[in-house]
Order: structure tokens, then sequence, then C-alpha cells
């Protein structure tokens, strides 16, 4: 892939959202985490409470040709849609690598799948709910170290997508 030409080179990027609740209607995007490659440059973005706009979301993903999540096509992107009003399947090709889990008889969340195909994490325990309750408290108290935290779980949720996506050879 490297020794193509730019135009012909797969654009990716792998999507990750934080959030305060399971339903747009009643809660907040905290974080979207990307990960953009187009096969030589890789870079990492995180767009962070008042920065999420669609906007913003829609210049980081201006390249990019399939966007890749876990489990994106029932949360994460019908979440950006009910919050942004951006639907991100008219943008780019999406690739959601639950399905390919499950066709391997890989069940259950991103964190189990990773555990049985030994995928490690730094943030190891925490999950969705402490998620939860490091935004409220950053937003509440002020908590920088619960930011970073937060910060660093999502970005080990969306590079972890890649390593997923390699072992799965998709």
């Amino acid at each position: 892939m490297d020794n193509l030409p730019p135009h012909e080179r797969e654009f990716s990027a792998y999507l990750d959202i934080e959030t305060t609740s399971l339903s747009p209607a009643d809660g907040e995007l905290t974080v979207i985490g990307l990960y953009l490659d187009d096969g030589r440059r890789e870079e990492f973005v995180q767009l962070v409470g008042d920065e999420i706009t669609a906007a913003k979301l829609l210049d980081a993903l201006r390249p990019v040709k399939v966007l890749y999540t876990y489990n994106g096509s029932r949360f994460d992107l019908p979440y950006i849609e009910g919050k942004l009003g951006v639907n991100l399947t008219e943008r780019c090709l999406h690739h959601d690598l639950m399905y390919d889990c499950w066709s391997r008889n890989l069940y259950g969340g991103l964190k189990e799948v990773e555990r049985h195909l030994g995928i490690g994490r730094k943030s190891a325990g925490i999950d969705g709910r402490m998620a939860v309750r490091l935004w409220w408290n950053y937003k509440l108290y002020d908590d920088e170290k619960a930011l970073l935290t937060l910060l660093g779980y999502n970005r080990e949720d969306v590079l972890n997508l890649k390593l997923l996506r390699q072992k799965l050879h998709v």
C-alpha cells in the first residue's frame, strides 16, 4: 500500500466516542476520538466537550474513505447523528468491526474481544460507566486528572480498533 500514489491509497479512520448516556436524547457527547491513517502518515485527534461540533468533525474526516468502529452502526454513528445532525455514512464508507468479530464467534464488548485476542490495555478496569464518572468529575470538580484518564481510555479504544482490524485481517 505504501507504494501506491496518494490518490489510490485508502485513507481510513478509526472512531470511538464517549458519552454520558446510551441515548443522545438524554445525554452528552463528551469525547470523539479519531485515528487518521492514510498509509504513510498517522494522526490522532480528540474533540472534547465544547470542541465537538459538526464542522470540526467533518473537517477532520474530510479525506477519509473508510471509517472503522466497533458497534458504531448501533451506537457511535447514531449518537453522533442525534447530537450533531451528521450522518457519517453519507460522507464515507463505514465498516463495523463488531460484525467481523461475530462472524468469527467473538462476541461481547470491545474489551472482551481484545482480551480474547491478546490485545493489551493500560486502562484495564475502566469501562463505559467509569468513563461517565470521569467526565462528571472533570466537569463538576475541575478534576484534570479525571479528564486525562478519560482521554487516555478513549485513545486506547481508538488505537485498539486498528490492532483489532489487523488481528482480524480485515
